[in-house]
């Protein structure tokens, strides 16, 4: 049976775009809802300096408080050593590390030079020893950057070898930071390397966004490509703070219509996710996206994949 896993990351880059703070009774709640739909995996926020992202200054009380079904999956985003301690303190045994392919875009991000990045997460990475938490190393304008525009595969390759030369076992997250990639470009990139670098050591996830309306077809590119593990966002909210023009990450429920549709199976409960997609995106509505959550509901179920829900068209 073909399936894909969709990582949910609305707690995290979805909200940290969101400027009024978020209640944490809010967060939490909208973090159960999003849960009981069937994800694996979600992305539930950042220990990152409260001062750079207020927002997330809250990630280690919700991760006290929040009920999450038995087995789930639950990944932070750390940014230095700091945050990476920071997170094993919590519990945390999932982490996301960030850094930016193109030079422009990771000093605008992190205030550092790429090389720094590199030689700061070597430094934390080797530090912790053999018992270390697994691993998403995330490189952020892979396709394309807000300065230096479309961004050389030949740079991307480069990046992914240094990851694998630190962490032999990592999850690489392949990052359309501003969404400006197209099918062609994503399938090139993709084409080159999975054939060369993954394995069961070494696997590939790819993240998003729907800036120009090309998100689930850059997805389902990657997914004819090899690609089996896709970020999305309830509601279709976030963005990067640090790309100038960049619209949310694609919606999770639309990723969900099209791989059901196309008769891949994601584990998701469509009903319960369009509902909790409404809930997420009236956090900030301005911000919210997607397409599926306009579609009238009983239609938008009908049309689900293989499955009629008991509703006709």
């Amino acid at each position: 049976m073909k399936t894909v896993e969709i990582v949910e990351v609305a707690p995290r880059d979805g909200f940290q775009s969101v400027k009024p703070f978020i209640a944490t009774e809010t967060k939490i709640a909208l973090i159960e809802e999003l849960t009981a739909c069937g994800f694996s995996r979600i992305e539930i926020g950042s220990f990152i300096s409260p001062k750079a992202i207020p927002q997330m200054s809250d990630t280690p009380d919700i991760l006290q408080r929040v009920k999450l079904p038995k087995g789930l999956r639950v990944m932070a985003l750390v940014p230095n050593a700091k945050g990476l301690q920071l997170a094993r303190n919590a519990g945390v045994k999932e982490v996301a590390w960030v850094v930016s392919v193109t030079e422009s875009h990771n000093r605008a991000n992190v205030n550092r030079s790429t090389e720094e990045s590199f030689t700061n997460f070597k430094a934390a990475w080797t530090e912790l020893g053999p018992e270390k938490p697994r691993l998403r190393f995330g490189l952020s304008t892979c396709f394309d950057c807000p300065w230096e525009g479309r961004v050389p595969e030949d740079k991307v390759i480069r990046a992914v070898e240094r990851v694998i030369d630190m962490a032999p076992d990592v999850e690489i997250g392949i990052c359309d930071t501003t969404g400006r990639a197209a099918p062609d470009h994503v399938a090139d990139l993709f084409g080159r390397i999975l054939p060369r670098y993954a394995s069961d050591r070494i696997t590939f996830a790819y993240h998003g966004h729907d800036t120009y309306g090309l998100g689930v077809a850059n997805a389902i590119e990657a997914y004819r490509q090899g690609v089996r593990v896709f970020d999305g966002a309830a509601g279709g909210l976030g963005g990067c703070p640090f790309a100038p023009g960049a619209a949310g990450n694609t919606a999770s429920e639309d990723l969900a219509f099209a791989f059901e549709h196309m008769g891949v199976k994601t584990g998701i409960d469509f009903g319960r996710l369009l509902a909790a997609a409404d809930h997420v995106a009236a956090v900030e509505p301005c911000q919210a996206g997607g397409k599926l959550r306009s579609v009238p509901r009983k239609r938008a179920l009908s049309g689900f994949g293989h499955a009629s829900h008991g509703l006709s068209a």
